[in-house]
């Protein structure tokens, strides 16, 4: 039997990559997601602006909308990349987007009624989501922390500055 050392472990395998273990992880977690939102009318992307929207509803700033800048910020998204998921979320009735009346090339994001109702809808996700992916919630939320340090260090290190 022989014993592997460090020196004979390759830096450059393939399977030793976080970027490709969170690459394919990414792909097979949003594949899980794609059926079980296609019923909401929703891609992925979508999804993740409706849930910033229904989570700044939740807040004492609900009567005030959120503008592009603050959805992008929550997303890390650019602005670009925004808007043209926002005006589909507006032709499917779910958003309204209006010009700011304080800074007239700042644009305002609302929920309708309709993008409010499918917050009751879209609950069943998580769970869905949970079962699917097996294992049970302690790992995954042990695996959300663990990113959460990852994307907060890349952050750091100004890996996603727009």
């Amino acid at each position: 039997m022989s014993v592997t050392t460090a020196a004979d472990v390759d830096p450059l395998a393939l399977e030793r990559q976080v970027c490709f273990a969170l690459a394919v992880a990414n792909r097979a977690v949003l594949s899980v997601y794609r059926p079980l939102l296609e019923p909401l009318g929703l891609t992925h992307p979508q999804y993740l602006v409706m849930l910033a929207l229904w989570d700044h509803r939740k807040t004492s700033m609900a009567d005030a909308p959120l503008s592009v800048k603050q959805i992008a910020k929550a997303l890390q998204l650019d602005s670009a990349t925004l808007s043209p998921m926002l005006k589909r979320l507006e032709t499917l009735g779910l958003i309204t987007r209006t010009r700011s009346t304080v800074d007239e090339r700042s644009m305002n994001v609302e929920l309708t009624d309709a993008g409010i109702a499918l917050r009751d809808r879209a609950l069943a996700i998580p769970p869905a989501v949970v079962a699917r992916l097996g294992g049970d919630l302690s790992e995954l939320e042990e695996l959300h922390r663990s990113l959460t340090r990852i994307n907060a260090a890349a952050q750091a290190s100004g890996a996603l500055d727009l």
